[in-house]
C-alpha cells in the first residue's frame, strides 16, 4: 500500500515537472505573439560582445531565431532527461533525478534568453547587456555544481576523462572539488558580472570559466598518478 502511494506520487510529480517544463519553454513563444504588433520592422538579429547590435533584420526572422532557440532548448532537455539510457555505466541510471534538475535549469535559462532578446527587440533602444548574460551562464554553473557533486559515474556529464571514468574514488573526489568550485565561482560570476564593464565581464567571466575547468582536470591527473604510484607493485 505505501509502495503503491510512493509510485504515485513519483508519477504525479513527474507529470507535474514535464508540465513546468512546457510552460517555461513555450512561454517566450506566447509572448512574442502577444508583442508582435508592437514590434518595429527592423529589429536586431546579431549583438557584439558589448550587447550592441551589429546587424538589424526584417522581424519576421526574429520567429525563426525564437524556433531555432525552442527547437534548442527542446533537444536539450529530451537529451539530458534521457541520456542515461544509453550510459553503459552501472551507475547511470542513478543520475536521472538529477540531470532532470539541471535539464530545468537549462530550460529557463534559454527561455529566459529568448525573452531578453524579444524584449530588446520591443524597446526603441536596444542593448542587450553581456554583463547580464555571463551573471545569468555563472547563476547556471552554480546549479550545475550544486548537483555535480553528487553525480555518478557516466560518459555523458561531468569530468569525463579517462581516469575518472575508470576509478571510482578518482570520479568522487574530482567532482567533490568540481561542484565546489562551480559553485563558489558560478556565484561570484552572478554577482561580479553585473557590476563591471562590458569588456571587463569578458575577461573575468572567461578567465573564471578557465579556472573551473582546468583546476579539476589538474587535481584528477595528479590524483590518478598517485594512485598509480601506490597500486604499483612493490610499493
Amino acid at each position: 500500500m505505501v509502495l503503491t502511494i510512493q509510485i504515485e506520487k513519483k508519477v504525479i510529480m513527474k507529470n507535474i515537472f514535464t508540465k513546468l517544463v512546457w510552460i517555461i519553454a513555450v512561454a517566450p513563444v506566447i509572448y512574442l505573439a502577444a508583442v508582435w504588433k508592437q514590434l518595429p520592422e527592423k529589429v536586431a538579429m546579431h549583438y557584439d560582445l558589448h550587447g550592441n547590435p551589429d546587424r538589424y533584420g526584417n522581424k519576421k526572422e526574429l520567429i525563426v531565431l525564437v524556433a531555432i532557440l525552442l527547437a534548442v532548448n527542446v533537444f536539450v532537455y529530451f537529451l539530458l532527461t534521457n541520456i542515461y539510457r544509453i550510459d553503459p555505466k552501472k551507475y547511470a541510471s542513478e543520475n536521472k533525478e538529477r540531470l532532470r534538475r539541471i535539464a530545468l535549469a537549462v530550460v529557463v535559462f534559454i527561455s529566459a534568453i529568448i525573452f531578453l532578446i524579444v524584449y530588446s527587440s520591443r524597446q526603441g533602444s536596444i542593448n542587450l547587456s553581456m554583463g547580464l548574460i555571463f551573471s545569468a551562464v555563472g547563476l547556471l554553473f552554480a546549479f550545475i555544481g550544486n548537483y555535480m557533486q553528487n553525480m555518478k559515474p557516466n560518459y555523458f556529464a561531468g569530468f569525463r576523462l579517462p581516469w575518472t571514468l575508470e576509478n571510482a574514488e578518482n570520479w568522487k573526489k574530482t567532482h567533490a572539488l568540481g561542484g565546489k568550485l562551480w559553485f563558489a565561482g558560478g556565484l561570484f560570476l552572478g554577482v561580479v558580472c553585473l557590476f563591471t564593464p562590458p569588456l571587463a565581464s569578458i575577461i573575468v567571466f572567461f578567465t573564471v570559466m578557465m579556472i573551473l575547468v582546468i583546476i579539476p582536470c589538474v587535481f584528477s591527473y595528479r590524483l590518478y598518478k598517485q594512485q598509480k604510484k601506490t597500486n604499483a607493485p612493490g610499493q
